[in-house]
């Protein structure tokens, strides 16, 4: 029973994350998506930057072959959050998409979960491959995220190329699904939209001046 109870979310996490990712309402077949970028999209789909119970992360969790023990610890994707005092002013604004660099959360009694926003994400390694295993996408998003934001331009080029980014698909969808998902008006937005751009340019190779125009005028927007 329990097996079959775990099939069936399993076959209702595929369709969640298919909609998210086919961006029109149509649930398409996730082919080829890591398991910690899917257990990302379900959760940022249902709960946003906000808390959530734990209960509901572990059946996700459990549905993507992982554990929220993992997720916290290994892939530093969930932060636990139960049990602290209520959320202050500027915690209140970061559930809005808003990012708060710098700021990190601290962990709680465990009854309630988060998802760790990408500015507090400081591991070095974050986008290495690791056991022989590529690094999750949604990991190697963040990554190119914290160098777009460092205006790094030549080491996010070389990123992008060591991993053939620029000609994959479900990397340029699932750029386009957290867009959708970001704030508007937020930070995580506009950086989203201007390494979306960035990306686009075929082969391009701006200039560090350039590079920096296309952030400053998706800030404005």
């Amino acid at each position: 029973m329990i097996r079959a109870a775990s099939s069936h979310f399993e076959r209702v996490v595929n369709f969640v994350v298919g909609r998210v990712l086919s961006h029109n309402g149509a649930a398409e077949g996730v082919s080829g998506l890591d398991d910690v970028t899917t257990y990302y999209l379900l959760h940022r789909q249902d709960f946003g930057m906000d808390d959530a119970p734990t209960g509901a992360c572990i059946l996700y969790a459990i549905s993507c072959g992982l554990s929220d023990s993992a997720l916290a610890d290994q892939h530093d994707i969930l932060v636990r959050t139960g049990g602290q005092a209520e959320p202050e002013e500027d915690e209140e604004e970061e559930s809005t998409g808003e990012e708060v660099e710098g700021e990190e959360p601290e962990d709680g009694t465990g009854s309630k979960v988060r998802l760790r926003p990408r500015n507090q994400r400081r591991r070095a390694t974050m986008g290495e491959d690791s056991g022989g295993r590529p690094a999750p996408l949604i990991d190697q998003i963040h990554r190119l995220m914290r160098l777009f934001k460092a205006g790094e331009q030549f080491k996010l080029d070389d990123y992008l190329d060591s991993k053939g980014l620029r000609g994959n698909q479900l990397f340029h969808q699932l750029l386009q699904a957290l867009i959708e998902l970001a704030g508007q008006g937020s930070d995580e937005r506009a950086i989203l939209e201007s390494l979306s751009n960035h990306v686009g340019a075929v082969g391009a190779k701006v200039e560090a001046g350039q590079y920096m125009l296309g952030y400053e005028a998706a800030e404005e927007r």
